[in-house]
């Protein structure tokens, strides 16, 4: 029997913080140690070693990324999701270099929301899918080296145009619509994209895709 994920919620809006709460709770493979709205609320739930921490970022009186790294220079190395109403590009980047391990937004469908923390769990590193396209804008500077163009010539045509599609910032749902087949096939046609690229993200993946088409390729990433 797989040990379910240990995760604490950190969110100073009590609605948000049960909401959450009752949603992860009827996951069968989450463990919620508690929903806490402080820092001084949240140091003794780490004493239960929690997997996972999932923060808010817009908090008073301290923000999550202001929480986060208080925690990080006290030698807490939990990982940590941050969960916001915010879409800010500068925010994003704040988040991604201080070590975050994703990046969800309030307003994504509960289980995507679900799909994003278990993803996470596995190593990936996950933002929202209408972020997918702010975070390549800030890494698609540099163009791609040979090795990736030649992993990226293994991908298939199907693969290939999944791998088009989630550049553009599309969930797993929107490309089964889009595509007209099943949630479960795109999923797999995913796995099999990040095996052939050797990568553990597929934001990553879309970043590389995005840098081969160049910086100039506006609707054709």
């Amino acid at each position: 029997m797989t040990d379910k994920l240990k995760i604490v919620l950190v969110d100073d809006q009590s609605l948000c913080r049960r909401g959450l709460s009752e949603l992860l709770t009827n996951c069968y493979d989450f463990n919620v140690l508690g929903a806490v709205g402080t820092l001084d609320e949240l140091r003794p739930m780490l004493g239960e070693q929690p997997d996972l921490l999932v923060i808010d970022l817009r908090m008073k009186p301290m923000d999550g990324l202001a929480m986060l790294e208080l925690l990080r220079k006290e030698g807490c190395a939990t990982p940590a999701v941050m969960l916001t109403m915010s879409d800010s590009e500068v925010d994003l980047g704040n988040a991604i270099r201080a070590g975050v391990r994703g990046y969800l937004l309030k307003d994504m469908a509960p289980e995507d929301v679900v799909d994003a923390i278990r993803r996470v769990a596995a190593g990936e590193l996950v933002v929202a899918p209408t972020m997918t396209v702010k975070m390549i804008e800030m890494l698609r500077g540099d163009q791609p080296g040979q090795e990736t163009k030649n992993s990226l010539k293994l991908l298939t045509d199907r693969e290939r145009e999944i791998l088009q599609l989630l550049s553009r910032g599309e969930s797993n749902k929107a490309i089964a619509q889009t595509l007209h087949i099943s949630y479960d096939t795109v999923k797999q046609h995913v796995r099999h994209i990040l095996n052939k690229l050797n990568l553990s993200s597929r934001v990553k993946a879309a970043v590389l895709f995005a840098k081969e088409q160049g910086p100039d390729s506006g609707d054709n990433i």
